[in-house]
């Protein structure tokens, strides 16, 4: 019987209908998300041990070789920091403890020394898990899982990860302080941003808009009474809160403790190769920044060992303005998902090394942003905004493999211009950030 609405013989077109179906019985329950998300990574990291045998160019991270290096080192009694250029926590080296040891069975032996690989494998279907818990905060479960495969189904982040990049390990640690923080879980959140600055430090950078964040009215904590103090005194008392203190002191002891733990275990080198190194450090190899050149110049320049400030120690000026102070001041109290993502971008854009793996640490954050964002609303913005940060990072690494791979010297103007142009647009992303957010009110304590 023909339909009364359409006029006889009229098809009804069914493929737009079957696709979207397709698409939501896809994210209605976690299992296929995750185990496409396993399978991803499974796949890269194959065809990762295929290219490292058959290929001169190899897929294996140089960072992997450091960390699995430091870990033979451990291994044996010995400090991690034997291992020149490894920069990173001891306990990075423990994880990947596995890694140095050997059967005498090939398959097996290589199954053991790639094991840190599917540690961090793991690690990002964990950043995923608990990205999507924080995302069904504010909606159902199926949508939070497609703004949640983002990261999970993401080419980029799947590649970095199985190369031998531990940043799926801080995907895990700021998302779990998020979560701790949004559930009100003060000494949890506490004892994850200690844990966290000590592993990496770039975390600190969320101190401020979390201590921001959590007010009386938020925090449920009681008004104190007025006694008669200066304006200046009484805004001060008003700040200083339980939740305030106890999230301070938790992060100082938990980072306090690990940093002595680890000084008494290897001395003066674990401050100077997991810290102060990050200081004057002037690495240009594959660093996106503007400042490349100038690190290149300093590091092949015997001036810069010499006294004076260099523009290496200089460049965290604008960086520390502007993610520690500039943005949680404006948008902690309104959204601090997207804070912390706008804190992290400025973060890796002001950042005197750019590499690719610091992408990461604000990819994680991006689907906490995006449900409200002009990306969305307005598919222009969008898409310009990924057609530019994609096409400017082709431009360098165009301009990168002639000079590291060809031997040219592409460093003015060709390298100096992409790296500025890369800048540039990711202090335009940056704005439309800050200007979604700082059009929102202040968000209500729930």
């Amino acid at each position: 019987m023909a339909s009364p609405f359409k006029p006889a013989g009229t098809a009804i077109p069914s493929a737009p209908r079957n696709s979207a179906s397709l698409v939501s019985s896809f994210f209605r329950r976690p299992g296929p998300l995750y185990l496409s998300a396993a399978i991803l990574r499974l796949i890269f990291l194959l065809y990762g041990l295929w290219q490292d045998t058959n290929s001169p160019v190899k897929y294996t991270d140089i960072d992997y070789l450091v960390f699995t290096d430091a870990a033979h080192f451990v291994s044996r009694g010995h400090s991690p920091y034997e291992r020149e250029t490894y920069r990173y926590t001891p306990i990075l080296a423990w994880l990947l403890l596995p890694t140095a040891q050997t059967i005498g069975t090939p398959l097996l032996d290589a199954a053991l020394f790639n094991s840190g690989k599917v540690l961090f494998a793991a690690a990002d279907l964990v950043a995923g898990w608990l990205l999507e818990r924080v995302l069904a905060r504010d909606m159902d479960a199926a949508t939070a899982r497609k703004y949640a495969a983002i990261w999970l189904l993401n080419p980029m982040v799947a590649t970095i990860s199985t190369r031998g990049s531990s940043e799926g390990l801080l995907g895990v640690l700021v998302m779990a302080l998020l979560s701790a923080v949004m559930a009100r879980r003060t000494t949890l959140a506490g004892l994850l941003l200690g844990f966290g600055v000590h592993f990496k430090i770039y975390p600190f950078i969320y101190a401020p808009a979390i201590v921001w964040w959590m007010d009386r009215e938020r925090m449920g904590s009681p008004q104190q009474p007025n006694k008669q103090h200066t304006p200046l005194l009484s805004k001060l008392f008003a700040f200083i809160t339980r939740a305030r203190l106890q999230l301070a002191i938790t992060s100082l002891a938990i980072f306090l403790v690990l940093n002595l733990w680890m000084y008494t275990l290897y001395g003066p080198s674990f401050l100077n190769h997991t810290y102060l190194h990050h200081v004057t450090r002037i690495d240009h190899r594959h660093n996106f920044s503007p400042y490349n050149t100038q690190l290149y110049l300093a590091s092949a320049s015997s001036s810069s060992s010499g006294p004076g400030l260099q523009i290496e120690s200089a460049a965290f000026l604008p960086q520390l303005l502007l993610s520690c102070v500039l943005i949680p001041l404006a948008m902690a109290q309104k959204d601090l998902p997207s804070a912390m993502l706008a804190q992290t971008f400025a973060f890796v854009t002001f950042n005197k090394v750019c590499t690719s793996q610091y992408f990461l640490w604000y990819m994680v954050l991006l689907p906490l942003y995006l449900p409200r964002s002009s990306f969305l609303a307005d598919k222009r913005i969008g898409v310009t905004a990924l057609v530019l940060w994609v096409a400017a990072q082709g431009l360098w690494l165009q301009q990168g493999y002639e000079l590291e791979f060809l031997g040219r010297s592409s460093f003015l103007p060709g390298l100096w211009l992409a790296s500025l142009g890369f800048f540039l647009v990711n202090c335009w992303i940056l704005g439309v950030i800050i200007g979604d957010v700082g059009t929102q009110p202040k968000a209500v304590a729930s």
